[in-house]
């Protein structure tokens, strides 16, 4: 609940900043969309090709992916404040990597037959 009460404040605090300045915020999600689906892929096919179940190639490719931005957010409001360039980042991180997140499981879950057979 205090991670979400964070995030709507900090919307709330940079609203304007991301509806105002498209491309700041193009740039700052573009990068992070190719990292997080490259890591994904490196991860997931590398876990196919050691023939890892897939219980645990998936959420190894997802913790590998995932940016830890909950913590990003909080050591940005800590060091730079609620107003600052890395709380800006840190919003933009969680709007991009969530929806994300959810679309690489979608993948996890269509792909599970190409992994060996749970016992």
């Amino acid at each position: 609940m205090a991670f979400l009460l964070t995030l709507v404040i900090l919307f709330s605090f940079q609203g304007d900043v991301i509806i105002n300045n498209p491309f700041h915020i193009g740039l700052i999600s573009v990068p992070l969309i190719i990292q997080t689906f490259f890591i994904f892929v490196v991860a997931y096919f590398w876990a196919k090709w050691w023939k890892i179940k897939h219980s645990i190639a998936a959420p190894a490719a997802m913790i590998g992916t995932s940016n830890f931005f909950e913590l990003a957010v909080a050591v940005a409001i800590a060091l730079f404040g609620i107003d600052s360039a890395a709380a800006l980042v840190t919003v933009v991180g969680v709007l991009v990597e969530v929806p994300l997140m959810l679309y690489l499981v979608r993948i996890a879950n269509k792909t599970k037959h190409w992994f060996p057979k749970e016992a």
